[in-house]
């Protein structure tokens, strides 16, 4: 008597099951890890960038004037920015000061960043990062 296979008595020939499922599943799951690896360094950079901003503008608290003030801020964010992993030829800095406050504006750009190689394949975040930080003179 022959083996007969069909498809209507279910748990008879079940070999090649897991490859199917695998062959449906591992698409979605290769995307996720990569969009969490992809997102996972912007955070990571966001975050860098923002504290660049935060510590340049407390740094600028010190300047007599506003010209030092700038000085400082762009001379610490220029010192820091390799310890923080990124590059100072992506960076851009801007600082405003004025009677009231000292304002540090970061923008890092992250297009040529090898991370971003990936952000072909998945929904890519902003390719600059914009990050601002206020510190406030005199009293609260």
């Amino acid at each position: 008597m022959s083996r007969r296979f069909s498809l209507l008595t279910p748990g008879r020939d079940r070999r090649g099951v897991a490859a199917i499922e695998f062959a449906l599943v591992a698409p979605i799951l290769i995307l996720m890890m990569l969009g969490m690896v992809v997102y996972g360094g912007w955070f990571w950079m966001a975050h860098s960038v923002q504290s660049l901003a935060s510590e340049g503008a407390r740094a600028a608290i010190a300047g007599l004037n506003p010209n030092e003030r700038e000085a400082l801020a762009r001379d610490f964010i220029d010192a820091q920015v390799g310890d923080m992993g990124l590059q100072t030829e992506r960076a851009t800095v801007e600082v405003e000061s004025t009677a009231g406050v000292i304002r540090v504006k970061v923008a890092y750009d992250v297009r040529d960043h090898p991370l971003m190689a990936l952000a072909a394949i998945v929904p890519a975040p902003p390719r600059v990062i914009h990050r601002t930080a206020v510190v406030r003179l005199g009293g609260y």
